[in-house]
Formats: C-alpha cells, structure tokens, sequence
C-alpha cells in the first residue's frame, strides 16, 4: 500500500487553516507551513517506530478503534478552533514520543525557526489530525494490526528520507548528540519538501 499519508494530510490544511494554527501559535505563514511539513512526517514516522513491534502495532490499532475514527478530519477548521485539540494531542504524544518530546520539538525548532515551545504546542494541534488520518485509512482499507504496521513502515521509510538527520531524533535507543544534525539539517529538509 503506497499511500502518502503526510503528503495528504499537509495538503488538507489550507491556507485559511495553516493561518489559524498560526495565529495560535504566533508564527508567521511560511514558518507554519515548514513546521507543519516537518512535524506530521516526524509523528507518523514515530508512529511507525512504536508500530514496528507485534505488541506496538496491537496498541495503536486498539487506539484507532477507540478514539481515532477520521471524523476529526470532517471539519480540520473547528477541529482547530477547539481547545480540545491540544489536550488530546498532549495525550497522544506522551505515547507516541514518550520521554523524547522535548527533544523532538526542540530538533523541529531548530530546523525550522520556531522555539521548541511553540514547536511542541504544534505537535500537540498536529498529532490528534494525524491520528485520524491515520484511522480513516485503517477502516477504509480494513487494516489489521500487521497490515497497519506495514504500511507504517513504508511511511516512515518516506518520512526518514524527506526529514534527513531530523529523523534520528526518533532514535528512541539511541543516547547520541544529535544537535549537529538538527542543526546542520535547514537547507536539506526544506528542500527536500518544497523542492
């Protein structure tokens, strides 16, 4: 299954709603976009990271069954309007990223010009939509747990080559410094996306 999901759920965030998360998080609209271009691709490649394991993959498909049917994607805009986004987004990522949030947003900051705060609020707004695309795609495809996990693998293979050495920040084993990579990685992630 070749689906491009980051590329997909990037391209339903209009202007109108890349200008509402950014007058949230008070960044201007080219900032915004490049966040966002680099954050959803970061979370799904997470995603796929946790997936990777028989019991990883069991849990999220628990959790799309749960909470993550797609109607959140039904009205982006509201959905970013609601403060609930955020709590539910917090949430996610403290499964998703565990105890490498802080290090994962300060790596998005860094290659995109945002401060790791406002980087970390825009994963919070982010994860919830990525979570329902991410659901939608499991129904409509009638995706068990291995089949998820599968395509999530080929997702973070996509993800990991668009986003360079910010992808390492994933490297949930790994204890190296990363702050080189993030912070020599500017011009090779950018033009990876919007070349």
């Amino acid at each position: 299954m070749n689906t491009d999901l980051a590329g997909t759920l990037i391209g339903m965030l209009s202007n109108g709603e890349l200008d509402k998360l950014g007058s949230q998080l008070g960044t201007d609209p080219a900032s915004t976009q490049r966040a966002v271009s680099a954050a959803v691709p970061m979370l799904l490649s997470a995603l796929g990271k946790n997936a990777a394991s028989p019991q990883g993959a069991a849990e999220l498909l628990g959790a799309l069954s749960r909470d993550h049917d797609g109607s959140v994607l039904d009205n982006v805009d509201a959905a970013l309007g609601s403060g609930s986004l955020s709590q539910d987004g917090a949430a996610i990522l403290g499964h998703v990223l565990g105890n490498k949030q802080g290090t994962v947003a300060a790596g998005i900051g860094q290659a995109t010009g945002l401060t790791a705060d406002t980087s970390s609020q825009l994963l919070a707004m982010l994860a919830p939509l990525v979570m329902g695309s991410l659901g939608k795609t499991q129904r409509e495809s009638g995706l068990d747990a291995s089949a998820l996990a599968s395509m999530l693998g080929g997702q973070r293979e996509q993800a990991n080559a668009g986003l360079g050495g910010l992808a390492g920040l994933l490297d949930m084993d790994g204890d190296g410094d990363i702050t080189d990579d993030v912070v020599n990685l500017g011009s090779k992630l950018l033009g990876g996306l919007f070349g």
